[in-house]
């Protein structure tokens, strides 16, 4: 089984490296922000004392060394507020307040910009954006938000989304009833049902996350899969440290394995509403579903 575990179970988080091809880095300017508007030594004064040299922590981020980490960093203080909208941030003050090169800055600010955190414009500099300009179906922002002053909307808001896609990606998945797919998902409640049974909480929320990605991957529709990575990172940070399933109980075991065998005989109807059932499992999403909030 261990074995099983550690070669079937993936992470199953989108990537976006952002990184430039060569030679982009020349064509892609920063420009200078006026002297009055530069970030000083005060501007970083309430991030995190820890943040003074990147290399002082591991990577938290999906790119890696210096550069996934400073993502990982700024991304952080502007999702949290330290960095607040229309801040403008200058390459050669954060190489300084970071202690890496200005490539290694550029090619974060780059990423940030793809994930609409930060815009870049000749003459102007590098500001940071609204939080109403941010792609908030970003895997990296969704964790960012989720372990930031934001975490309780933002998980409330991740269990409302996990309710509206993934039963729809239950019932759909049971048109398609591919042999692989099947065995692959009861692989999946084996390895939950094994890791419950030894009290390892790691290994059975990997195995959920497998299960619920594997799910939208096979119910036909592209639109849905390409929002898998939201569920798998909703998965993730949904209770906090505790990846998956907030506490792995029999209920919920049932409930997968259930989903497996209205799978495997093509009854969508009782594949999605095992689906709701599950997920109305989870404590997050007891306090929003069913009852609507209030306006």
């Amino acid at each position: 089984m261990s074995t099983l575990a550690h070669t079937m179970m993936t992470a199953a988080r989108a990537a976006d490296s952002g990184l430039a091809g060569p030679g982009e880095l020349d064509r892609y300017p920063y420009a200078e922000a006026p002297v009055a508007d530069r970030v000083g030594a005060s501007a970083w004064e309430t991030a995190d004392p820890e943040l003074g040299r990147v290399g002082r922590r591991a990577a938290g981020s999906r790119g890696r060394g210096l550069h996934g980490q400073l993502v990982q960093q700024l991304g952080q203080m502007i999702v949290s507020g330290d960095l607040g909208a229309d801040r403008p941030l200058v390459p050669e003050e954060i190489g300084q307040r970071f202690e890496v090169s200005r490539t290694v800055v550029r090619e974060s600010l780059r990423v940030l910009e793809a994930k609409g955190l930060v815009s870049a414009r000749p003459n102007v500099g590098t500001r940071v954006r609204p939080v109403s300009d941010w792609n908030l179906l970003d895997p990296d922002i969704i964790e960012w938000r989720a372990f930031g002053p934001q975490r309780d909307d933002q998980r409330r808001e991740l269990s409302e989304l996990r309710w509206t896609i993934e039963p729809l990606a239950a019932r759909l998945a049971a048109g398609h009833g591919r042999d692989d797919v099947q065995q692959r998902l009861a692989d999946m409640v084996e390895i939950m049902s094994h890791a419950m049974g030894q009290g390892d909480v790691l290994t059975f929320s990997r195995a959920d996350t497998e299960f619920h990605t594997l799910l939208i991957q096979v119910a036909g529709n592209r639109m849905l899969e390409h929002l898998q990575g939201i569920v798998s990172a909703a998965l993730q940070v949904s209770g906090g440290p505790v990846t998956g399933c907030d506490r792995p109980n029999e209920t919920s075991l049932a409930l997968h394995s259930r989903i497996v065998d209205a799978l495997a005989t093509g009854d969508g109807a009782a594949a999605e509403t095992a689906m709701r059932q599950l997920l109305t499992v989870h404590p997050e999403v007891e306090r929003v579903v069913p009852a609507p909030r209030e306006h």
